[in-house]
């Protein structure tokens, strides 16, 4: 069984797969190929690909795509899931303007 925190591990070459293309990240766009690719490219972890990638940065903050990005680092590497570290949760969240923050009066010219 192959170690997560083992990073010299080969994980083998990328191999595109049919499914590649399929939205994983709808709030950021993510395929799961990118996700696959970033994998590949040395990111073992869901915190690692989110800082590469931004799938779970979006409107919903990974309340979406989590599990899915999860499974999908789970098969790549042939690891079992409970080695996976959980991502960071973060509660979803819409954009405020400054003004709003400010507490500045808002006048319309």
């Amino acid at each position: 069984m192959k170690s997560i925190n083992d990073r010299s591990q080969d994980i083998g070459p990328f191999v595109s797969q049919t499914d590649d293309g399929v939205i994983i990240c709808r709030c950021e766009e993510i395929t799961k190929g990118e996700i696959r690719q970033a994998i590949h490219d040395g990111m073992f972890t869901v915190n690692e690909i989110r800082r590469y990638l931004r799938s779970g940065m979006g409107l919903c903050q990974g309340q979406t795509c989590g599990r899915l990005v999860k499974n999908i680092v789970v098969q790549e590497l042939d690891v079992i899931p409970a080695q996976l570290d959980p991502a960071t949760s973060r509660s979803p969240m819409r954009p405020v303007e400054m003004k709003v923050l400010g507490n500045e009066e808002v006048t319309h010219v």
